[in-house]
């Protein structure tokens, strides 16, 4: 009995200790820690992402400019051709009889007008001493100048037998890889014919013809002439090819065209970018990565640290007075990497929470620390390495 009346009361006591040690422990514990970054304003280059299509330096599409039927072709086709090369031989002998011809008629010209000539110097003599009257002189004279002109007609239809002669051999406009021959040999061609017998490609540099909304240009020209955004005409150009490869040369910004597309509303934004491999192909689609201009005194926040609110506006936690956590609503109006750009909401200075705040509500003490982004990534790394562990 002794022994009972003695260890009750310390049991007791010691229940009691026990049942209140985790409120002291709660009151007395520092505030819990969160990550958080210390907001500073820089200047940040604007970069954004468009799709594009890849078109020809110079495309010619070679159309006969005679009639006739074709006896050879003089070329092969995929193989790089020359400016003036010989691509097709057209039938000449039509257009060799018209030479014949108009050089015929020039000489018969050429003869009446020495025989005019002399008549109407005679006749320039005779009308001196009245031997013939001024009407006869002056009819001389009309026909003189009349052989001259047809000396002139005969030779314009000469030089026109000669052009239409030398056309029945086609020849490359431009220089640059051909394509292939829709004609063959035998094929009648005429003039004013629709479709080429077939094309060139100068390939050496391409074009690079970026689509873009006129609603984003129209807002960087108004941020450009308020003076937020500056512009560096000489700015490069990256592509992103198809298969996800980034294209080794830069290309150059060379204009956007005066017309917004009714249907899409978008405009067109042309880069020239050098192809000394070939490796770039017209219709080909890409991703141009472009610089659009320089934002000064900007404010980048992470993108991890941004929320949305049921209004779907964007608001961030910081670290207000007395260390306590306060809601912050943000205005941003695009990304740049891995942070959005913050035009609005927050200054210099400010402590944004990053990390730790997720079940803290607005008004809990919180003990700030620098944030590290690595450290998250590798946290980030390790949690997915210990997951795919499990699930093997």
């Amino acid at each position: 009995m002794t022994f009972f009346r003695h260890t009750a009361p310390a049991l007791a006591l010691a229940l009691v200790a026990c049942g209140s040690q985790p409120a002291d422990q709660g009151a007395g514990s520092a505030p819990p820690p969160v990550s958080v970054i210390s907001v500073k304003s820089d200047s940040v280059t604007l970069t954004t992402e468009l799709p594009g299509r890849i078109t020809a330096f110079e495309t010619s599409e070679v159309r006969p400019q005679v009639n006739g039927i074709i006896e050879a072709r003089l070329f092969t086709e995929g193989d790089m051709v020359r400016k003036g090369q010989p691509l097709y031989r057209i039938d000449a002998a039509p257009y060799r009889a018209q030479v014949a011809s108009a050089r015929s008629a020039l000489a018969r010209a050429q003869a009446v007008i020495a025989s005019s000539a002399a008549l109407s110097r005679r006749y320039g003599e005779l009308v001196k001493i009245n031997a013939i009257s001024k009407q006869d002189y002056e009819n001389a004279q009309a026909s003189a100048a009349q052989a001259r002109a047809d000396v002139g007609a005969q030779q314009a239809a000469l030089r026109s037998a000669e052009i239409d002669l030398a056309r029945t051999t086609i020849r490359a406009p431009i220089s640059g890889r051909i394509g292939r021959s829709v004609s063959t040999v035998g094929a009648l061609v005429s003039a004013s014919q629709t479709d080429p017998l077939t094309t060139i490609q100068r390939l050496d540099s391409v074009y690079v013809d970026i689509t873009q909304s006129s609603t984003d240009l129209l807002k960087l020209r108004q941020e450009i002439m308020a003076g937020s955004v500056s512009r560096d005409r000489n700015a490069k150009v990256q592509l992103i090819l198809e298969d996800g490869s980034t294209y080794g040369p830069q290309g150059e910004l060379r204009f956007a065209d005066v017309t917004v597309d009714p249907q899409t509303g978008s405009q067109v934004i042309r880069a020239l970018f050098p192809n000394p491999e070939g490796l770039l192909l017209p219709g080909m689609y890409a991703r141009a990565k472009l610089i659009e201009g320089t934002r000064q005194n900007a404010i980048l926040v992470p993108q991890r640290a941004v929320s949305r609110d049921e209004r779907g506006k964007a608001l961030v936690l910081v670290v207000g007075a007395g260390n306590k956590i306060e809601p912050r609503p943000l205005e941003t109006n695009r990304t740049s990497g891995d942070n959005w750009i913050v035009t609005g909401g927050l200054k210099p200075g400010d402590k944004v929470i990053v990390e730790g705040a997720m079940l803290l509500q607005p008004g809990t003490p919180v003990t700030p620390q620098p944030w590290n982004p690595k450290a998250a990534g590798q946290q980030a790394a390790g949690a997915g390495a210990s997951n795919n562990a499990k699930a093997e």
